[in-house]
């Protein structure tokens, strides 16, 4: 999974088809909880871009998209929202599965 380098760049990702941002930081165990799922889910999830999006680098991004709780995951497509899977829960592999398959649909 790539890591978000800039605002400037997530702002170019996000208009590209089927971009997935995991919101996410080193301090979170939810967070190192899903992380052994993550390539499964890349390579399960082929047609979709992944990037790594640092909490703490990106405080203000994070605000401004209502991310409060880590990890969390928003999918994009051309300049679009198209879903969010925001809280403060720890998640599991299927339940991110799942909620991509639920993304997939709106496309």
């Amino acid at each position: 999974m790539e890591t978000l380098q800039s605002i400037d760049q997530f702002e170019e990702l996000k208009k590209q088809d089927k971009v997935i941002f995991m919101f996410s930081a080193d301090w979170c165990p939810d967070c190192r909880a899903i992380e052994p799922a993550l390539p499964d889910l890349e390579k399960e999830n082929s047609d979709f871009i992944f990037y790594y999006v640092d909490r703490d680098e990106f405080i203000d991004l994070c605000s401004e998209l209502n991310v409060f709780g880590i990890p969390s995951f928003i999918v994009y497509h051309k300049g679009n929202e198209i879903g969010r899977f925001v809280s403060k829960d720890r998640k599991t592999k299927e339940e991110v599965q799942l909620f991509i398959n639920n993304c997939k649909k709106d496309l």
